[in-house]
């Protein structure tokens, strides 16, 4: 048969999309290595699947998986693509969008060219973890912003190790049995930093991570003091914006903004 997609990115983290209301596609984790691989697929950082919402909770579902086949509960990134994509497929000209993913009921907004999520309330804030790796102990920190994130502050972040440490830390036993995504954070000035991400489930270095980029931000509240919104640049070159209300060490309103883009629109025999 054949798949009608779109191929979309969010600040350089690529995504394929389509319609699956029908049901007529089973993505087996097999099927979704291909269409992901960039040598014999379209290639993407995780595919997208329009779903009918059968709980009645939101307006939409999806089902979102990684690279190597893995569902994912959240991605945020991929969140203001889907948006963008329902908005374009569906004709759903409402300013806001609910739809429901595995970390439960997400909402966008539409503001131009950009697209705002809110993000479930973070969870599983440990600060000031110290963990034992093959080159010594490091200091850092973890956040569930829909996802789990290990947040490690470098001094330079294009100098960071984040082949070699990002994979060590992943799947490391502090983070049994699922592991973690890792976030290499520079702090540039008050309310700016870089971040750079070690994916799990992509199993390497992305152009940028929304949940990632929104889990350094909050860190970087809480250590540094910094109010919202905070600006962060990722590793494609683009900047996302993170706001929130924060309440001693809970947010509340958690809202990512940036960029979702189409590439192309395609034909793919499965």
């Amino acid at each position: 048969m054949e798949l009608r997609f779109w191929k979309m990115n969010g600040a350089g983290n690529d995504f394929i999309l389509f319609d699956n209301r029908k049901g007529s596609v089973k993505l087996e984790p097999a099927l979704v290595r291909r269409l992901c691989d960039r040598h014999r697929g379209v290639g993407a950082d995780g595919v997208i699947a329009l779903r009918e919402c059968e709980s009645g909770r939101a307006d939409w579902a999806w089902e979102f998986y990684n690279s190597d086949g893995s569902s994912g509960e959240m991605c945020g990134n991929g969140a203001r693509c889907f948006a963008r994509y329902v908005q374009r497929v569906t004709g759903w000209d409402r300013p806001v969008l609910r739809f429901e993913t595995l970390a439960g009921v997400v909402e966008a907004r539409y503001e131009g060219e950009q697209v705002t999520v809110r993000l479930t309330p973070p969870t599983d804030l440990r600060l000031h973890l110290s963990l034992a790796l093959g080159t010594g102990p490091v200091e850092l920190h973890a956040i569930n912003t829909g996802v789990p994130h290990a947040v490690l502050f470098v001094p330079d972040a294009d100098q960071a190790a984040v082949g070699r440490l990002g994979p060590e830390i992943r799947w490391h036993s502090a983070f049994a049995p699922r592991g973690t995504n890792v976030n290499f954070v520079q702090v540039i000035e008050p309310g700016r930093i870089r971040v750079r991400t070690y994916e799990r489930g992509v199993e390497g270095e992305t152009l940028a991570c929304g949940t990632g980029v929104t889990a350094s931000a909050l860190i970087a509240a809480l250590l540094h003091q910094f109010s919202s919104p905070v600006e962060v640049r990722v590793q494609g070159g683009d900047s996302l914006r993170v706001s929130f209300r924060r309440q001693g060490d809970r947010f509340e309103e958690v809202h990512l903004t940036g960029p979702a883009e189409f590439v192309f629109e395609g034909t793919m025999v499965i």
